[in-house]
């Protein structure tokens, strides 16, 4: 446990300590909840801390937020691991805290990895919080909704944390390069490094850091691309997020789970994962695969994938793959169709083309006196009061669009079979109901 900062700037400490931010205006990414009006920076600036929980994957800077909200409150830091902690630290922070209160000064109680906390543990924060001797904030990687005890997660609110993005990254870099007047990074290295790093800013100065002392050694003017493979060896060979093996293995998968070939998609799925692809992007693949290559043919194929991404989170590695591998055989032997795809496609590229056009008066809403008197939902025929609960002839496009568009074309195969013929039947039917008008 500490209280506030501890000087991280000194040379001896490790790259990621020394550029940690010392002002949230600092900080690099995160701009959804940090950026003008966000839910952080209003936070920062209302001068009253609220308990919540900072859910994202690592290095991006959840520990660095919990402090510097410590120090912008001019509150009292206490730090507990959940790896190494337990209630006698909890027991601490509670005793320390008090002592704070005291003196008039406020206490946040940083967990990080509260996850690994049982309930017993997390159910020991509930009084405090709820007495107000201490605002709560918790880190995790993991999801709160299925690791954090319902009474404690509603009692603090959830900010979720965002991988850094490349150019996140590169400016990290630019700022580690000043601090250790370092050589100068190629652009290839500059682009490998920062794909190795994947979104985690720790993961990317410590590497750095190990590449400058390398160069150092060997006296190197540049930092290029050979010094980098021999700083991280096979790790980097094999997996290279910014290299074309990568996306040819992402590509290898998602085309063989289109081909309906459960085998190779299995065989390019332990490839990804062999090579060192967090499990969790092959999950967001898969999700997509199910939306753009299955869709309605087999609505359950989206559930199941969502499903495996849940298990994933919820079990971890190596438990959790065997979900995803599942996902991957149902999404390969599963009917094939891209027909919401390309009708979401047409109506995205019809829209911009065509403009706005106004909504027509029988299919707006009025929910008040003068909305009716100006006509609006006048005429409007409610389907469930027809037969079959289908209104025929009814228009819901806007006026004036004839021929009325039609984007979606059911695929031949699986549920869409079904799906073509019910809105054929239903189109035979507007037909011969506008007909006798």
């Amino acid at each position: 446990m500490g209280d506030l900062f501890d000087d991280p700037r000194l040379p001896s400490a490790p790259l990621a300590e020394r550029l940690r931010p010392r002002t949230v205006d600092e900080v690099i990414g995160q701009a959804h909840l940090l950026g003008p009006g966000m839910p952080l920076r209003a936070a920062f600036e209302s001068g009253e801390p609220h308990s919540m929980i900072l859910w994202g994957p690592p290095g991006v800077g959840k520990t660095t937020l919990a402090r510097l909200m410590a120090d912008a409150f001019e509150a009292q830091f206490i730090q507990i691991s959940a790896v190494l902690g337990g209630v006698k630290d909890i027991r601490e922070a509670v005793e320390q805290a008090q002592m704070a209160r005291a003196q008039g000064r406020r206490t946040i109680v940083f967990v990080d990895e509260v996850h690994r906390f049982n309930k017993a543990q997390q159910d020991a924060f509930l009084p405090h919080v709820e007495s107000g001797l201490f605002t709560f904030i918790g880190a995790t990687t993991e999801n709160p909704s299925f690791e954090v005890n319902s009474a404690l997660l509603s009692r603090a609110t959830v900010h979720v944390l965002k991988a850094l993005g490349d150019d996140d990254l590169a400016e990290l870099l630019e700022r580690g390069r000043v601090l250790l007047e370092a050589p100068p990074l190629d652009e290839g290295a500059r682009r490998r490094l920062i794909a190795y790093a994947d979104g985690d800013a720790r993961r990317l100065l410590n590497t750095y850091e190990n590449l400058v002392r390398m160069a150092r050694r060997a006296q190197a003017a540049v930092l290029d691309e050979p010094l980098l493979e021999r700083s991280l060896g096979e790790q980097l060979r094999r997996y290279d997020k910014g290299g074309e093996q990568f996306y040819d293995t992402i590509s290898a998968l998602h085309k063989a789970v289109r081909g309906s070939d459960p085998d190779a998609a299995l065989y390019w799925f332990v490839r990804m994962l062999d090579g060192g692809v967090d499990p969790r992007y092959v999950s967001r693949r898969l999700i997509r695969m199910a939306t753009e290559d299955i869709g309605l043919a087999d609505p359950r194929a989206l559930r199941l994938a969502l499903d495996a991404a849940d298990t994933y989170e919820r079990l971890g590695s190596p438990e959790g793959e065997l979900a995803l591998a599942e996902a991957v055989v149902y999404l390969a032997v599963a009917p094939k169709s891209n027909a919401v795809y390309q009708a979401y496609n047409e109506a995205r590229a019809f829209v911009k083309k065509d403009g706005t056009r106004p909504v027509p008066l029988h299919l707006r809403n009025a929910p008040t006196q003068l909305m009716k008197d100006l006509d609006y939902g006048r005429g409007y025929r409610y389907a469930h009061d027809e037969e079959d609960a289908f209104a025929a002839g009814e228009r819901y496009f806007p006026e004036g669009m004839e021929p009325q568009p039609r984007f979606y074309r059911p695929a031949p195969r699986g549920l869409e079979i079904r799906i073509g013929e019910k809105l054929e039947e239903l189109r035979i039917r507007n037909e011969q109901s506008r007909k006798k008008r």
